[in-house]
């Protein structure tokens, strides 16, 4: 495939090393006793809730790690292998609001709403996973995660990705599946979806975050730890250093998860984007983010482990060019990178409104971007000599066989798109793109 990098080997060890001194020397404060315990036991400095972790005990974690992570759909058939550049594109989570298609203003996100982006997602041949895109407000607080991740179980058949307010939401949603899928054996052989976790940056890890991460380690459920470091506010302004913090986040989460259980599966992220000094806003279109994403998954790729990501979303505050101009560069820039779980895909406004529009158009774009990717194919079939000469000076091939036969294979067909002459388009009524999406939206 089409690939390109940002981080030379030497940079991404100058990183690496650099993250194995904040978590040996810097250190990181755990709010979780069972953690601070494994911790102890395996050699870790620990004083109260600080603790101080060598590089040598690191490394021999990182050996148990698995370098790929199957994931497995509704129906138990394998779907997605999460390792090295192969790419796959889905939704984000828990964005307050939604950009309502039918009325276009923002509203609060519903359970209905969770169950309409299961649809939508699923309708959609690029997007590969799904996560709720929003955070359901019409349900009791308590037990919103479950209704949630019940809206999703029950409308797609895609591989998810699931948020838990706490390890009994996460102990809850994985009996839900369990249900699905036949019991605990044929989960942990085939999982068919990940739990989202996040420390606290710089350096804390919650009791909530380290709870969930012991249990997924345990029962084997796929975890993304994701660091989530604001340049300039929470992370040092400087992109290598903001790098080297958001890697020695994970790191310490995955010697945590390995100290549990070896071989646990884990998955390497970092929203990691700049705070825009005029606004204060976390920046969801910014080219940092997208710089700063490719250079995690480059020294994921250096580390041998799954690796998640950041693609189409906006700092719009509605569907319009901005957002379709954010997305589609971010859908590129993941997709050139080869990141395996590429996520957010239908954020506006910073990952606080959620877009079924945005999650439409970012299809189409995803597919644009994986026919790209797919790059030239040269062999005997493809450099047709026999059929240039068979046509010869002067003929065509519109009418060949090899024609026929091969442009299904070579040529990526759009669905949204317009290539239309003006006076048909016209006669068609004029419509835009965000017309046609709209309506495909509607139909779904």
């Amino acid at each position: 495939t089409t690939q390109f990098r940002v981080l030379s080997a030497d940079q991404i060890e100058e990183i690496f090393l650099a993250a194995l001194e904040i978590a040996e020397n810097t250190g990181t404060r755990i709010h979780e006793e069972e953690a601070r315990s494994l911790l102890a036991r395996a050699g870790a400095r620990v004083n109260g809730d600080r603790a101080h972790i060598p590089a040598a005990l690191v490394k021999e974690m990182l050996a148990s790690v698995p370098p790929r992570i199957a994931l497995g759909n509704r129906d138990g058939k394998r779907t997605m292998i999460l390792e090295s550049h192969r790419i796959y594109y889905g939704t984000g989570s828990d964005c307050p609001f939604i950009y309502d298609s039918r009325t276009g203003k923002r509203r609060q996100f519903t359970k209905k709403d969770a169950e309409d982006t299961a649809r939508v997602v699923d309708a959609c041949p690029n997007m590969d996973f799904l996560m709720s895109l929003g955070l359901v407000s019409d349900v009791p607080t308590y037990s919103y995660d479950r209704h949630q991740a019940a809206a999703m179980l029950r409308n797609t058949v895609k591989p998810l990705c699931f948020t838990a307010m706490s390890r009994d939401g996460l102990s809850d949603i994985l009996e839900m599946y369990y249900l699905l899928r036949g019991g605990r054996e044929e989960f942990e052989i085939n999982p068919g979806f990940i739990i989202y976790l996040e420390p606290t940056t710089p350096l804390v890890h919650s009791k909530a975050a380290v709870e969930k991460l012991i249990f997924s380690a345990e029962r084997r459920i796929p975890a993304i730890y994701t660091p989530c470091p604001m340049l300039g506010a929470t992370a040092p302004v400087t992109l290598a250093g903001a790098l080297a913090l958001s890697t020695a986040e994970f790191l310490i989460g995955m010697v945590i998860a390995q100290l549990k259980r070896r071989g646990a599966p884990m998955i390497m992220g970092g929203v990691i984007s700049p705070m825009d000094m005029k606004t204060m806003v976390l920046t969801y279109g910014s080219p940092e983010l997208h710089l700063l994403s490719a250079a995690i998954t480059d020294i994921a790729h250096w580390l041998h482990i799954p690796v998640f990501s950041t693609a189409g979303c906006s700092d719009s505050k509605c569907f319009d060019q901005q957002a379709a101009v954010e997305a589609s560069l971010s859908i590129m820039a993941a997709g050139l990178s080869g990141a395996n779980l590429i996520h957010d895909v239908g954020f506006l406004e910073s990952a606080l409104i959620a877009s079924h529009e945005m999650v439409v158009l970012s299809d189409e774009v995803a597919g644009m971007v994986k026919r790209f990717l797919s790059g030239v194919r040269v062999d005997d079939n493809t450099l047709a000599l026999d059929v240039i000469k068979e046509v010869g000076p002067g003929g065509n091939f519109l009418a060949h066989d090899h024609t026929a036969v091969n442009l299904r294979k070579e040529f990526w067909f759009h669905t949204l798109m317009d290539r239309t002459r003006f006076e048909p388009w016209v006669a068609d009524g004029s419509r835009t793109m965000g017309d046609r999406i709209r309506e495909r939206v509607a139909d779904i």
